[in-house]
């Protein structure tokens, strides 16, 4: 499995001082731009960047780097979709923030088009606020890859919240000069198409639990599988610093990963071999905003719905207390014979057609 996570390493980054939390939301999303602001742990580590900012608008944007592949060779799981899609979602709805506000995810909703993988390039994100009150915010995005090929779609909910009521953040850590984590040599177990389909979902969820297996983006964010059984996974993620964005809260993306890689893992172990899937549309519910501590958040998700072509899954999201601080759903296509590695958008496995 090579070194343990890199979100065991001490962080990198700074959160907004007070004078750059404290301005408008079209003020500070400019500011992170144009690199006044510094670099928050999240960008340190992914390299995911705001790069529009308009009156109602924003964009960001991450490049599609190795270290977000599944265990399927190239291929990344939705969730490193919502890890980018909540960004530019939320930061739409802060420009309508006046000073001294900043914004806490509620809901975030996606539909796949078509999956991301090692060749798209970048996945690039632009949103658009559709409605906002004192309060709340509504906001739209479109998901493209480098090529401008769309990838999601999604819509978000957002609350205004008051600054006053967060606790500061620590300061920067000293650093060593070395790269970023997302500039390094790509480490994780990326297994061929003959592993998958000579093994089950089973077979390699006991073989993820066991220690035998972590994939690049497991390595990246600390996700771990803790625990299966036939049509239910329990996975973790550190509430590191690294996962932290200007705020010095957890990401709501780093949650959203998290809830979609606990829902793939209960799936994958109903399949058997030979079987690929893909996702149809993601939903997740925040509950509580996440503060960064020692422990780790758990994600129980488990199979509701399983026929010949589509499965439904659920996932909450729990703290060290139990608490639960967000719920997902998600709806996936069966895909018998299909490569991990055959990159199809969505809609043509729906209508039956095959590319040449």
């Amino acid at each position: 499995m090579g070194s343990a996570p890199v979100v065991h390493e001490p962080y990198r980054g700074s959160f907004f001082p007070s004078e750059v939390a404290r301005l408008g939301g079209v003020e500070l999303l400019r500011a992170m731009r144009d690199r006044r602001a510094p670099d928050p742990p999240l960008t340190r580590l992914t390299d995911l960047r705001m790069t529009e900012v308009g009156l109602g608008t924003a964009g960001m944007a991450m490049p599609a780097s190795p270290w977000w592949q599944s265990a399927a060779d190239g291929v990344f799981l939705a969730g490193a979709l919502a890890f980018v899609a909540d960004g530019p979602l939320g930061a739409a709805i802060l420009t309508a923030a006046p000073a001294g506000f900043g914004m806490s995810s509620a809901e975030m909703a996606l539909d796949f088009v078509r999956p991301a993988t090692t060749s798209s390039g970048a996945i690039v994100g632009r949103a658009r606020l559709l409605h906002s009150t004192r309060t709340q915010g509504i906001s739209e995005l479109s998901l493209d890859d480098g090529h401008g090929r769309l990838l999601a779609h999604g819509t978000s909910r957002g609350m205004l919240v008051e600054l006053g009521g967060w606790p500061a953040p620590p300061p920067a850590q000293p650093e060593d000069g070395s790269p970023d984590p997302f500039e390094r040599r790509v480490v994780g177990d990326v297994l061929d198409q003959a592993f998958w389909d000579t093994h089950s979902g089973m077979e390699f969820a006991r073989g993820f639990v066991a220690g035998d297996y972590l994939p690049p983006v497991c390595h990246l964010t600390g996700i771990a599988w803790t625990d299966c059984d036939e049509g239910t996974a329990t996975c973790t993620l550190p509430r590191s610093m690294w996962l932290c964005n200007g705020f010095g809260i957890l990401y709501g993306g780093a949650m959203a990963l998290l809830a979609d890689f606990a829902q793939n893992s209960a799936l994958l172990t109903t399949l058997p071999a030979g079987t690929a899937y893909a996702p149809l549309d993601f939903k997740m519910n925040f509950l509580r905003p996440v503060l960064p501590d020692p422990s780790v958040l758990t994600a129980r998700a488990r199979v509701v719905h399983a026929g010949r072509t589509i499965a439904l899954t659920t996932c909450e999201l729990l703290d060290d207390a139990d608490r639960r601080v967000a719920l997902a759903n998600e709806t996936m296509v069966l895909l018998p014979g299909r490569p991990w590695t055959r990159s199809l958008p969505v809609g043509e496995e729906e209508l039956g057609s095959a590319p040449d």
